[in-house]
């Protein structure tokens, strides 16, 4: 029953989350302790998911020559390290303060999804800059579980790098980081392999529906308003119980 509950569960998020291009980890990292599940177990099963959903995405971008290398390994190397890094020290940080992490994030994502999207003015190529985006996003990722993606882009919009190629440098990206934090935690998580089997077909199943219904029915505007109002709501509840 217990399997059923969470394979539904995935299904519904997954599918809402790619209806707007947005990992579904960041719902599910939240709402999977509410149904009982521990956290650290969620978060671990949160970046297995977000890999497994992002890998096809980037292939298919490498492939189609839409990947700029020389402007995705630095945050590929920087993330690499920082993702695994956050995930160990969830171990020392309270659960409690974890949770007001979360909170943030859902608020700043939720904010984020709402803001219109602007054409690049400038473009900063810096390379610190790339390291030092790959390497805090990370640290914040391993802790809670989630995947980076819905702040990388937006920052690196905001500095001036173009959509798209953000977007397909993040859709690289975040497999390299969910798995590398994703293997720290199984150091002190107790892996329930048969539930991470159901909710990884579930997630799969729900990106495809997920993507049809974009594709035939909604705009992606749309979706992202539905979805700020989702983590809204996520975070007014986890609010309320932290109180």
């Amino acid at each position: 029953m217990d399997l059923l509950i969470y394979f539904v569960l995935t299904l519904i998020f997954s599918t809402l989350f790619s209806m707007g291009g947005v990992g579904s980890a960041i719902a599910l990292v939240t709402i999977f302790p509410m149904a009982g599940m521990p956290l650290n177990l969620t978060k671990a099963l949160g970046l297995f998911i977000n890999a497994i959903s992002t890998m096809s995405a980037s292939f298919m971008n490498v492939l189609r020559h839409k990947l700029d290398f020389k402007f995705a390994i630095p945050l590929v190397f920087s993330i690499m390290i920082s993702t695994p890094a956050g995930a160990y020290l969830s171990q020392y940080v309270a659960e409690y303060w974890i949770k007001w992490l979360l909170i943030a994030f859902l608020l700043i994502s939720a904010t984020l999804l709402l803001k219109p999207k602007k054409e690049a003015k400038a473009h900063f190529i810096k390379i610190w800059i790339l390291y030092f985006i790959g390497g805090s996003v990370g640290i914040i990722s391993g802790l809670l579980g989630v995947g980076g993606g819905s702040l990388i882009i937006p920052l690196l919009i905001l500095l001036g790098f173009e959509p798209k190629k953000a977007a397909y440098t993040v859709s690289f990206v975040i497999p390299f980081s969910s798995l590398g934090a994703f293997f720290t935690y199984l150091h002190f998580v107790n892996m329930d392999w048969t539930l991470l089997g159901v909710v990884t077909l579930a997630a799969l199943l729900g990106g495809f529906i997920g993507n049809r219904i974009m594709h035939y029915q909604l705009s992606q505007d749309q979706v992202k308003k539905l979805l700020a109002i989702i983590l809204y709501l996520l975070a007014i509840k986890l609010i309320a119980s932290q109180l």
